[in-house]
């Protein structure tokens, strides 16, 4: 029997970096698995919003499409999300060349891309 190897559509990928808080997010898990991989709070990431505000988006909008698509995984603290204890999902390696690739040429992409 041959194992099905089961891969990310360049599409699907882009689709989960198409909002800026999003990206932000995805790099700075990247960068917490460089250092130590310590969970991250989701709403310290960088955003033009305010906290409450960035909060409610990261908890309703942002964290279930991801942990969705696989690539975070958010604590559950009863029936809601704990925004403070984000860290990478089982899937984030398949996104992970897209991220490294992103974040070595950031200087030669637009500023709004994070």
């Amino acid at each position: 029997m041959r194992e099905q190897i089961v891969t990310e559509s360049f599409d699907s990928q882009l689709e989960a970096l198409s909002h800026v808080e999003r990206r932000r997010l995805l790099v700075a898990l990247l960068k917490a698995t460089r250092n130590d991989g310590t969970p991250i709070d989701a709403t310290e990431i960088e955003s033009d919003a305010d906290v409450s505000e960035l909060s409610i988006r990261m908890a309703h909008v942002h964290l279930p499409k991801l942990t969705g698509d696989g690539y975070v995984d958010a604590a559950t603290n009863g029936s809601s999300r704990s925004l403070d204890r984000v860290t990478v999902g089982p899937r984030f390696d398949r996104i992970r060349p897209l991220l490294e690739l992103l974040d070595a040429n950031s200087g030669q992409l637009p500023d709004d891309w994070r």
